[in-house]
């Protein structure tokens, strides 16, 4: 694995897609490199605490205020330990904060703090991809070099189709590797 990125840093957002997420887990974890996952408090309503830890095989990163393995904040040793940083599934909500510097969960605390490569990949319902704001909030990540990855058309799970899907797996670790999962 010549040099690509080892540690990777996995926000996930309250949004339905997170099931997704898990199998992303996996094949990182399978490729040989290291998970640390960070959720904010709604993407535990959809996929809880002992999921994320047994499947990256590391504690889950869950308070900006808990103890570290070192003297460093949360957020700081967080954003230092990884190779790269992505955030899946990405809300209308996180991409927002995101987009505007703000930081008021661990996961956009480190997103900010992060000097390595970002990767986002939003999945919502189409309105809210396709609203001005939400565009907007993506063409301003992109112009500061973070790397969208644009959800898929299909059916929602809030019973519509469009825009909005996240994509699969297998797509989000191609995305992130650049490697086809084995």
């Amino acid at each position: 694995m010549d040099g690509r990125a080892q540690r990777i840093l996995l926000g996930v957002t309250g949004a339905i897609a997170c099931y997704k997420v898990c199998s992303l887990v996996r094949l990182l974890t399978a490729s040989g490199r290291e998970v640390q996952v960070v959720p904010t408090p709604n993407a535990l309503k959809f996929v809880g605490e002992i999921t994320w830890r047994t499947l990256s095989q590391r504690p889950v990163a869950l308070d900006a205020f808990e103890r570290g393995e070192d003297w460093k904040p949360r957020h700081i040793a967080l954003a230092e330990w990884c190779d790269a940083m992505m955030v899946a599934p990405c809300s209308a909500n996180t991409l927002a904060k995101l987009a505007h510097g703000l930081a008021d969960n661990l996961l956009t605390e480190t997103a900010l703090a992060c000097r390595r490569p970002l990767w986002v990949a939003p999945a919502m319902n189409e309105a809210m991809w396709e609203h001005a704001a939400t565009q907007a909030n993506v063409e301003t990540l992109r112009a500061r070099g973070v790397r969208v990855l644009l959800p898929e058309a299909g059916a929602l799970a809030c019973g519509t189709s469009g825009a909005g899907r996240l994509p699969e797996p297998e797509a989000l670790f191609a995305a992130l590797t650049g490697e086809s999962p084995a």
